[in-house]
């Protein structure tokens, strides 16, 4: 009884901290934008998610595999990770967040023991030291978004197991640009939620048309077009819902590769798979393997 006590005290103190941080205009409500998007989440997206996450840690399923997803958001991975066998641990600071991991979870897989949702930090080091270890700790997108991101990195390399994978995803570091985007997230959670739709229109409007003018320079204007309808072959994702994260997305922090592969290799990981030739001010995508301890 004392320890569904406990869980119960440090879920309601997560929820105050989360508030209190909304209400200051200091995090994005992810959590609420993942809400929507699971209005459109149907098989085909399902999918691709599955096939994007088989790709990046180059398996055809996770049979017999654990799978930590800190920060599940959507729950869509960890949905993916299920489906492709493992035995899924899911967490996330936003309540609405760890309501939308649930709702995948009672539609796909109810009942299930080999499915766990929480709510939970992944700054809180007493919270991550208690989990077991996993073949597999999956974070895209989420580490950079905690205010306090090279501690977040530290904590999620703990629960990797010998031999296992850690599949991490960050914002790229473009210097002056990136320190603009802070400015810009930060407005936007700053403005009455009725304003924010029109200020994602604005702030997004100057980058469409010069896709879509490049796109007819180039006698391609489909490729405009299929920017938005092809959009779930991206990770099962919706682009919509992906840009107001990206104009809302704070806190914001940001990492040059070459940083995150010195921080790995000096606590014993080896670069697998890497991802960010091309990604801009998006995220660089990190695969390390774990070396077994001697």
């Amino acid at each position: 009884m004392s320890s569904l006590a406990d869980k119960s005290r440090d879920a309601m103190a997560e929820l105050k901290a989360h508030e209190r941080l909304v209400s200051t205009g200091e995090r994005f409500e992810f959590g609420k934008n993942w809400k929507r998007f699971l209005s459109v989440l149907d098989e085909t997206r399902i999918k691709d998610a599955e096939r994007s996450l088989s790709m990046m840690l180059e398996v055809q399923d996770l049979a017999g595999k654990s799978f930590l997803d800190i920060g599940s958001g959507s729950g869509l991975f960890s949905l993916a990770a299920r489906r492709l066998g493992a035995k899924v641990h899911s967490f996330d600071f936003d309540p609405q967040s760890v309501a939308c991991t649930a709702e995948l979870k009672r539609r796909y897989f109810m009942d299930d023991p080999s499915w766990t949702v929480e709510e939970a930090s992944v700054l809180d080091e007493q919270y991550v030291s208690s989990l077991h270890r996993f073949d597999v700790v999956y974070s895209w997108g989420v580490l950079h978004h905690t205010g306090n991101m090279w501690q977040a990195l530290e904590n999620a390399a703990g629960p990797v197991a010998d031999g296992g994978k850690l599949f991490i995803a960050l914002y790229n570091d473009t210097g002056s640009q990136s320190s603009r985007w802070r400015w810009i997230k930060k407005q936007y959670n700053r403005l009455p939620a009725v304003l924010r739709v029109p200020y994602t229109l604005v702030v997004i409007t100057p980058g469409e048309l010069k896709a879509f003018t490049r796109s007819l320079l180039t006698l391609k204007p489909m490729s405009y077009v299929h920017s938005w309808t092809r959009y779930e072959n991206r990770r099962g994702m919706n682009r919509w819902y992906d840009i107001v994260d990206w104009v809302g997305g704070y806190p914001y922090e940001t990492c040059k590769p070459e940083e995150i592969f010195e921080f790995f290799k000096a606590r014993g990981f080896a670069l697998t798979k890497l991802l960010c030739g091309t990604v801009g001010l998006g995220c660089s995508e990190f695969v390390f393997l774990k070396g077994r301890s001697t």
